[in-house]
């Protein structure tokens, strides 16, 4: 069994766009898929992944009602767990979380880079207590984002101070912070949160990885991938390089996605 709890996709009319703008945006990065639903199926099919989570991001607030409609569509299928998003700075965004719920989606994605405010920042108190009055997950980018200079807005340290209003599963991104690896190990590994290992693969070096699950633990890790810019079987590799029983592979893999997501 294999759950892969990070990928992207986009409708089928701006996927090419989507991902031509996205990957030349963060250095000229090579997609794996089209950036269609039926392009990422394809590739976790073929890499022998079970289920996996789509995340989609309201950059705006005209947006966030289509990406939700779009996260509900893509939920039909077997295989996606998709998840909603919201703009934090719309005037509806708590309506719009109610809608998530409604709609039968598990979790909240937020890109705060993309979004233009800090994880941190004082508007996402309510929201955050909206999301856990809701029984939703909440899912953040954490770290650097190779698209923006910095400051980056969701770095381990805003993520601490974040958690002083989170009461549901938090899950930060990419070993919880992509090239924040110092910054996880001092102040956010044994924290309360769960991370994903999306993007390790080629981007942190094996020794860090080890000590981020030896600190961390692996009950609270989850299989990504970050798919289309990386792929399940890269990631695997460098999980399958880390010396772990067959019993923790398990929980990274599936168990532990099992359990938060209630399949």
């Amino acid at each position: 069994m294999l759950i892969d709890f990070h990928s992207h996709c986009f409708p089928d009319k701006i996927a090419a766009g989507a991902v031509e703008k996205i990957g030349g945006k963060a250095g000229g990065l090579v997609p794996h898929t089209d950036g269609t639903l039926d392009g990422l199926s394809a590739l976790m099919k073929q890499q022998n992944v079970d289920h996996f989570v789509v995340l989609n991001i309201a950059t705006n607030e005209k947006q966030m009602q289509s990406v939700n409609d779009f996260a509900a569509k893509m939920n039909e299928r077997e295989e996606v767990i998709a998840f909603g998003s919201v703009y934090p700075k719309a005037a509806n965004v708590m309506e719009e979380l109610e809608r998530i719920k409604a709609l039968g989606l598990k979790g909240v994605k937020f890109q705060f880079d993309y979004q233009g405010l800090y994880v941190d920042d004082e508007i996402m108190k309510p929201i955050y207590k909206k999301i856990a009055q809701l029984d939703l997950i909440i899912m953040i980018h954490a770290g650097f984002d190779y698209g923006f200079a910095p400051p980056y807005m969701a770095t381990p340290e805003r993520i601490v101070n974040a958690l002083r209003w989170v009461d549901s599963p938090f899950i930060a991104s990419h070993w919880g912070g992509l090239s924040c690896a110092e910054g996880v190990l001092k102040q956010l590994c044994g924290l309360p949160l769960w991370f994903d290992t999306s993007y390790g693969y080629g981007a942190m070096a094996m020794p860090t990885a080890k000590m981020i699950l030896e600190k961390h633990g692996v009950d609270k890790m989850l299989f990504g991938s970050d798919c289309p810019w990386h792929t399940p079987r890269e990631e695997q590799r460098l999980i399958e390089s880390l010396g772990l029983y067959e019993a923790e592979k398990e929980k990274i893999y599936f168990k532990n996605a099992e359990k938060l997501l209630g399949i």
